[in-house]
């Protein structure tokens, strides 16, 4: 899975441009066609907030970002549900053990957590590589990139370990859907006030 967030995270910088469409390479329906879609989507949106950061960002383009990034977010919460859709599905037919607990976060919400990772990793080695800072600031990349290369092997392990004790029906899946509440004139008083 890390090795396929690695993969797009590469394909997307060879071009380098939010604007650019992703090229999967998956057959659409398989679930590495979903989750290199999850990767793409995270990784657009970190180069959205990098575009929206600096003070002299002209407000109408800030704007325009801005909601860019809400739509992002929403696209982004979509899609880790279709990913927990898919394991509740894997894990339809499994008996569960009568004292299975759940798990603070689902399998997809722990998938979410890696492909930030998969980002934070690739961005950090550019700064461990940089040539062109002080020797103080070097160390402090490289021990903070060491210690995500820690947490990826962390994660890695726990998202496998949790995924097997589904399986054998030592833990069980609860969804709660996400209850967001910012993109939906229903909901937000800022836009339901409005009408």
């Amino acid at each position: 899975m890390f090795a396929l967030f690695e993969r797009q995270i590469a394909d997307y910088h060879t071009r380098d441009s939010v604007d650019m469409p992703t090229s999967n390479p998956y057959e659409a329906g398989t679930f590495e066609h979903l989750l290199w879609e999850k990767s793409y989507i995270d990784t657009v949106q970190w180069h959205l907030e990098d575009l929206i950061r600096p003070n002299d960002v002209d407000p109408v383009e800030a704007l325009r970002l801005k909601r860019w990034i809400d739509r992002s977010n929403q696209q982004r919460t979509d899609t880790v549900e279709r990913i927990d859709d898919h394991y509740m599905r894997e894990f339809a037919t499994v008996a569960v053990c009568p004292d299975a607990k759940i798990n603070t976060e689902t399998p997809a919400w722990a998938i979410d957590r890696l492909s930030i990772l998969a980002l934070k990793i690739y961005h950090f080695g550019i700064e461990v590589a940089r040539k062109d800072v002080s020797p103080e600031q070097h160390e402090r990349c490289v021990n903070k990139y060491n210690t995500l290369l820690e947490q990826k092997k962390d994660l890695t392990e726990a998202i496998s370990d949790l995924l097997g004790e589904l399986a054998a029906g030592q833990k069980r899946m609860k969804l709660y859907r996400q209850m967001k509440m910012y993109n939906d004139p229903s909901l937000n008083p800022m836009l339901y006030s409005k009408k």
